[in-house]
């Protein structure tokens, strides 16, 4: 099996394939790149994203086909996809992050900014914090109600159908910070850092 971390030199994601190749110790092949061919040819494929919903958005749509590509895997062909961060955000139908950015409409919603009640919480949302897991899924297999995830973001991902929701944390208000539509699976805190639960989470994907 392999699976395809998406490059499209939106920051820096040494941290998500280094704890990919952790989990998949040479049992899955990990294959780091933008390139169409072989994006189409995995079995599984992961969008991270840092930065923001509009520079990530440009740099997706600046390699010719690949937004073309990504749809074809997980709207045509059904094939799993994880959302990492902004990687999640971009599933929305629009953000407006810098601008009013259109988004991949995979999940229809939208990605606005954390209600901060005027400056009682610090943004960005940077570090641990809880997760409220309001349904079962493949993804929390083994992952404990209440465990604590590593988050770094201002923005929210607001998905029109609720029952999208996976789980939610509490900052400032209840936010969402995992979804699940058949194949598509996004989190907005950052497994790759967040200790072994979080290798657990990549675990499961890599194992679905």
């Amino acid at each position: 099996m392999n699976v395809t971390i998406v490059d499209y030199k939106s920051g820096n994601i040494s941290s998500v394939i280094n704890s990919f190749k952790e989990v998949a110790q040479n049992k899955v092949k990990i294959e780091v790149t933008s390139d169409l061919n072989k994006i189409k040819s995995s079995d599984k494929v992961v969008l991270p994203g840092q930065g923001s919903f509009k520079s990530c958005t440009d740099a997706l749509n600046g390699i010719n086909g690949l937004v073309e590509t990504l749809n074809e895997f997980v709207i045509n062909n059904k094939k799993p996809l994880l959302g990492i961060c902004v990687g999640l955000q971009m599933f929305s139908d629009i953000g407006y992050e810098e601008a009013e950015t259109k988004g991949l409409g995979w999940i229809p919603g939208k990605v606005t900014k954390i209600d901060n009640q005027n400056g009682k919480y610090k943004l960005p949302h940077i570090g641990w914090n809880e997760i409220n897991i309001l349904k079962n899924s493949k993804i929390f297999k083994d992952v404990k109600d209440k465990s604590h995830m590593y988050f770094v973001h201002s923005y929210e991902f607001v998905p029109n159908d609720k029952s999208t929701i996976l789980a939610t944390t509490d900052y400032s208000s209840n936010h969402v910070c995992a979804v699940e539509k058949e194949n598509i699976f996004g989190t907005q805190f950052h497994p790759e850092k967040s200790d072994k639960i979080g290798l657990k989470i990549i675990n499961n994907f890599i194992n679905l």
